[in-house]
């Protein structure tokens, strides 16, 4: 039996007020479809302290040149983390051999998910091991019950080896959490439709990764002020997008700005260039900062417009 407790909305659970759905009329079922996402997307604020130790100690490690940045889920969960994992080499340039996933029973869009994968823990572990993880690694493991035996089974096996751990979920008392070096918990409560973990949960874990990945790569230079200036120049819109960039940063027209990345590559170098450097000296500058456009430029930051 489906447990129906009001008071204790796990993510598995029934609630009493969605009794009836089938028979409502669309528009309250979207009323109550958008309250529920609400509520998850409201929910995700008490998990921020939490996430800012996560964001915190993953730059740590991913300061290192080898550290890896690893997803680990099955089902719905694994999709989400997969998503936001392969969104990083396009939006910041994040090294493809620098990003794992791991989902449960691999990724064919062709065909269903298998849903049996969840269970199999031994799947996990030897994925882990396969992939060699590290003290320089970090890995997350999402899972809205926090009960993916193969999810968890990553996290332990990463955590063994060194690697910084966090779970994403959305039940505190989970095995996911417990394993975890760090928890990032957010209680969504029971979905709308009892156990579609898709919708509010869903919603809550691509919120939270977000939020995470988007953070940790803020801190590791991929941004300048509020700039992608790592974005991959795939397309026309994007090649504009680059010539903004640099305009804005180096204070020139765009032309201008078209001609240095042409002539320099990319958007770091091309601002270095347009700040007098030499080409010798735009790589030692970069050197020196680490790859950081700010530092190389040797420029404070600029105050916060709300202050």
């Amino acid at each position: 039996m489906i447990p129906v407790d009001d008071d204790k909305h796990g993510t598995e659970d029934a609630a009493r007020r969605f009794r009836g759905l089938d028979s409502w009329p669309t528009a309250e079922i979207l009323e109550a479809l958008w309250t529920s996402q609400s509520d998850a997307t409201a929910a995700c604020m008490a998990a921020l302290p939490a996430l800012q130790r996560a964001v915190d100690g993953a730059v740590e490690r991913l300061t290192q040149a080898t550290g890896r940045l690893v997803y680990a889920g099955a089902g719905s969960s694994g999709m989400i983390a997969a998503l936001d994992a392969y969104e990083l080499g396009p939006t910041f340039n994040w090294p493809a051999a620098r990003m794992v996933v791991f989902l449960a029973g691999g990724f064919d869009l062709s065909r269903e998910p298998d849903g049996a994968a969840e269970d199999d823990a031994t799947g996990g572990r030897i994925r882990a091991r396969d992939a060699r993880l590290g003290t320089a690694d970090v890995v997350l493991g999402i899972s809205a019950s926090g009960a993916s035996a193969y999810t968890v089974a990553v996290i332990e096996e990463a955590r063994a080896h060194g690697a910084m751990t966090i779970a994403v979920a959305s039940r505190a008392d989970s095995p996911l959490v417990r394993a975890a070096d760090h928890a990032v918990v957010v209680a969504t409560g029971a979905e709308v439709i009892a156990g579609s973990t898709r919708l509010a949960a869903g919603t809550a874990q691509k919120l939270v990764l977000n939020l995470f990945s988007t953070a940790v790569m803020v801190r590791l230079g991929g941004v300048f002020d509020n700039l992608m200036i790592e974005v991959r120049a795939t397309n026309a819109k994007l090649r504009q997008r680059q010539a903004a960039i640099v305009a804005s940063i180096a204070g020139v027209d765009a032309a201008t700005a078209g001609d240095a990345l042409a002539r320099h590559g990319d958007v770091k170098r091309a601002v270095l260039a347009l700040s007098g450097r030499s080409g010798t000296e735009i790589d030692a500058a970069l050197a020196r900062a680490g790859g950081n456009l700010r530092v190389a430029l040797g420029r404070t930051a600029r105050p916060r417009s709300d202050r």
